[in-house]
């Protein structure tokens, strides 16, 4: 079998020679910090300082012909070897070419270059290259012959058409400057190619010609671009008329493509120039009658400024609000059920103030009812509704067709299926500021028995509450609540009312009741704002009562810790009360109450840990956090507190960690928790005091490691 490894004798180099050996990584064996730590900055400096000086090989000096000539065949025999590596590399030629010029062997020179287009004559690169070390050297031919083959080559690189005119410009060979753009003119290059063709001919002042181009310019691009081109080169020299006819040609033969806002703003600004001012404002008209609206806005802007230059106020009003109602009319006809067009449409029109047509838009705009009924298609729909009551009590004044136009809204809505507070709540206000009491109770109780919503209640409740109508509050609470019992906001709303008006009882009644519910949205807020009452009232007994109930159904932390605080504070209420009674306090007394305080609050916390403790054993942060507050709170009571007798109960922290289970019950990884680990189940727990004692042991290592 033929050897797979290259023949250095080919000029390639063997696999021996092209494998990279890699230092072994030495292992660390002693990961200990050092005692003398290094910085990153310290050893740069010091490798900056102990660096040798740089050694850089002798300059040669060339002293015959025989030594420049070995100097050159090496040189020589390095590009070949290094070519013949990397064939592809355009660098590589590039340097060859350069360092034979560098040697005045120019034929060697166009020789590298030549060799270098054979490998990759697609590259613009090596062209302009080639090209430029010709000029440099005013080998004039040599680089028409090389800009020649390149454009033929490359006709779609602009650069070489532009360097290849360049030169023979600066030559002075306008002529054949002149039929190089002819030939890439046949091309047909972008805008840029054909305004530089028309730029040279005008630095000659050639006119005629650059018509000439123009012409074939707007023929290769009839675009809008070339052609307000055309016109402004024509208007530069003088020749309006014939500026004119190229924007007239423009939109007959560009069609519905020319038809742009660009085009007409060039045209009536043209016209403009030339006082031409009723023909700048048909082209404006024409303009926006034939232009889709979404792609006008510059063109009404121009328009708009146009007209109060030259216009009355009146005519820009017009011409403005016609166009847009032009263009709202367009948007309701395709999509009528668009109720964001309609806001439009009639806040227009009620810009310009006419009465009938803001009511006409108003009234084909309620015509639109929603198909289905589904109240997330009517949100939209009902305010229409909403602002034309506003505009016809606001702007209108009108007051009758206000109430008329409320109630056919309310007709309209089908109230079995769904209902809108805010219809109902606007008709009944509108009614007490026209002073009609009894038309604003007659829609708030219709909405009560029809759609019956907590807004609408909360509203009603504050009317008669504001107008001091007692028993009208009591008896819409008792409708709020019959048709919401589990509303804890209305059952203690309730119960506040009574309790503002003097009726402990009642609102000690109505509590009751509301904690008998089977069912509450927040019983939480309730019970807080029962016992809340109860305090207010400095009925501490019953509160304790309260506590205890709530016990019997939740016995949540919050609620403990809830539960000790009370204690703690009624004790001190009751000791300053009693302070005031007496004239002169006796110590004894106080401090009797004082102990009383503190042992009602330490037997709450010790009812608290042992049925966390006992009941939920697996609930260790909560409980973590009972003895946290627990101890804060026998730091609070000074010498009568016994911190020790919580201290000998907090738990320990300690970082553990479990595993992760998919869906298939495998384990994925794991994560961190804290797990907490009371005196007492240390003592159950052996394997826990293992860990203990391996805890103390590191925690005595270290220390002494410091030592």
């Amino acid at each position: 079998m033929a050897s797979k490894e290259a023949d250095p004798s080919l000029g390639f180099l063997t696999k021996k020679e092209t494998e990279v050996k890699l230092a072994r990584p030495t292992r660390v064996k002693n990961k200990t910090p050092a005692p003398i730590q290094i910085t990153a900055e310290q050893i740069l400096r010091e490798a900056r300082e102990r660096q040798e000086a740089e050694i850089r090989p002798p300059k040669q000096k060339i002293t015959d012909e025989s030594e420049l000539a070995d100097y050159r065949l090496r040189k020589r025999k390095e590009f070949e070897d290094l070519i013949r590596r990397v064939r592809w590399n355009t660098n590589v030629w590039v340097k060859y070419a350069q360092w034979e010029e560098s040697q005045k062997d120019f034929a060697r020179a166009r020789s590298v270059w030549e060799r270098a287009l054979e490998v990759d004559y697609r590259n613009p690169t090596l062209w302009l290259r080639y090209a430029e070390v010709e000029m440099k050297h005013k080998f004039i031919n040599h680089a028409r012959n090389v800009w020649d083959r390149a454009v033929s080559y490359l006709p779609r690189i602009d650069q070489l058409w532009y360097k290849y005119i360049h030169m023979e410009e600066m030559l002075g060979n306008v002529a054949g400057a002149r039929q190089i753009f002819e030939r890439w003119m046949n091309w047909e290059p972008d805008h840029h190619g054909w305004s530089a063709y028309i730029k040279f001919e005008l630095r000659y002042n050639e006119v005629d010609r650059a018509r000439a181009i123009f012409e074939k310019y707007v023929q290769c691009h009839p675009t809008v671009k070339a052609w307000i081109r055309y016109a402004k080169f024509e208007m530069k020299n003088g020749e309006i008329p014939k500026a004119r006819r190229c924007y007239e040609r423009a939109v007959d033969q560009l069609g519905e493509d020319g038809q742009t806002e660009e085009l007409f703003v060039a045209f009536a600004e043209f016209e403009e120039r030339c006082k031409e001012l009723e023909r700048a404002r048909c082209i404006y008209k024409y303009a926006l009658d034939h232009i889709p609206k979404g792609q006008a806005e510059d063109l009404y802007r121009k328009f708009v400024m146009f007209e109060k230059q030259y216009g009355d106020r009146e005519g820009i009003e017009d011409v403005i609000v016609g166009k847009r109602r032009f263009q709202y009319e367009e948007e309701v006809k395709k999509s009528p059920l668009n109720y964001d067009a309609w806001f439009d449409y009639v806040r227009l029109e009620e810009s310009v103030g006419n009465k009938e047509r803001i009511r006409e838009i108003y009234e084909r705009a309620i015509a639109n009812v929603p198909p289905a009924e589904e109240k997330r298609y009517w949100q939209r729909y009902i305010y229409l509704w909403i602002n034309y009551a506003l505009y016809e009590e606001l702007e209108a004044e009108d007051m009758e067709r206000t109430r008329d136009v409320y109630r056919e809204c309310l007709k309209l809505i089908p109230h079995k299926k769904f209902s809108f507070a805010k219809i109902w709540l606007l008709a009944a206000q509108f009614e007490i500021r026209q002073k009609n009491l009894k038309f604003a109770r007659q829609i708030l109780g219709n909405a009560i028995g029809m759609a019956p919503k907590d807004k609408i209640f909360k509203t009603y409740i504050e009317i008669e509450l504001q107008l001091g109508n007692l028993d009208r509050c009591r008896t819409l609470y008792e409708k709020y609540l019959e048709w919401a019992p589990a509303n804890c906001y209305a059952w203690t709303k309730y119960a506040e009312l009574e309790r503002s008006l003097g009726e402990t009882e009642r609102g000690r009644a109505i509590f009751e009741l509301a904690i008998a519910q089977p069912v509450l949205d927040m019983p939480e807020l309730l019970w807080k704002a029962y016992i809340e009452f109860e305090i207010s009232e400095g009925e501490y007994e019953k509160t304790r009562q309260l506590y205890e109930r709530l016990l019997d159904r939740t016995k949540h932390l919050k609620v403990w810790i809830s539960y000790a605080k009370f204690e703690a504070s009624v004790t001190l209420e009751e000791e300053s009360r009693a302070n005031e009674e007496c004239r002169e306090p006796n110590q004894n007394i106080i401090e009797e109450q004082n102990q009383q305080r503190v042992l009602c609050t330490r037997g709450v916390f010790e009812r608290a840990f042992d049925y966390m403790r006992t009941t939920v054993p697996e609930q260790k942060e909560e409980r973590s956090m009972l003895l946290e507050e627990w101890l804060n709170m026998e730091s609070s009571f000074g010498n009568m507190g016994d911190v020790s007798l919580v201290q000998k109960k907090l738990p320990r922290k300690v970082k553990r960690k479990r595993a992760i289970m998919a869906e298939d019950e495998t384990p994925t990884g794991y994560e961190e928790y804290y797990d907490y680990i009371f005196p007492d189940e240390s003592a159950m727990a052996p394997n826990l005091k293992i860990l203990e004692a391996a805890y103390k042991w590191k925690k005595q290592k270290s220390v002494s490691d410091e030592d």
